[in-house]
């Protein structure tokens, strides 16, 4: 079935439960959920938004769509309007996130790995370099990389979030690293 097609079956069921038909709208909402599912994963990746989000945008289309199914015009294609409804969703999804970065642990695991391997205690003086830091991306580091505190115990202290502690050691020991690198090619 073309998505012409299905968007032709979309609109005549919608008409139909905006009739009262209570049969058609739930295979209104059964077709064409994967759809919206689709789009919003789509609309999430192109903005940068978490793959989590992605069923909380939806429930909140198909929140909206039976709020807001009498203002659908059904002279209309109702592509267009499910399309707007969607993108408003994910707008509002994105404003409630902020400005706030989520990045998953998975995806730095190994770059922290390689970086806490490197022997930066060895010919080097630890608090020398770690002056190279701001705060509190020095504390962070001496926190968990020198005296053993976890994530969670070092963000209570800080007064962070643990995904703000996380970033900011990935960050300082990717700065550590760099650092490391440049005494080492001048040091020979």
């Amino acid at each position: 079935m073309t998505y012409l097609e299905r968007e032709h079956d979309w609109a005549e069921w919608m008409r139909a439960a905006v009739r009262g038909d209570q049969q058609a709208y739930q295979h209104f909402l059964v077709s064409v959920t994967p759809h919206l599912r689709a789009m919003a994963r789509r609309r999430c990746d192109q903005f940068g938004a978490s793959a989590s989000e992605v069923e909380d945008v939806v429930q909140d289309v198909l929140l909206a769509i039976h709020l807001k199914r009498g203002t659908w015009d059904p002279a209309r294609p109702i592509g267009p309007w499910l399309t707007v409804i969607v993108r408003n969703k994910l707008i509002d999804s994105l404003r409630r996130r902020g400005r706030r970065v989520e990045i998953p642990i998975e995806d730095v695991a190994a770059t922290l790995a390689a970086e806490v391997d490197a022997d930066v205690t060895g010919s080097l003086d630890v608090e020398r370099m770690l002056e190279h830091l701001k705060e509190p991306q020095r504390d962070i580091v001496r926190s968990i990389s020198l005296m053993g505190a976890g994530v969670k115990e070092t963000a209570a202290r800080l007064h962070m979030s643990e995904g703000a502690v996380r970033v900011a050691l990935h960050r300082a020991l990717k700065a550590l690293a760099t650092i490391y690198r440049s005494d080492v090619n001048e040091n020979g």
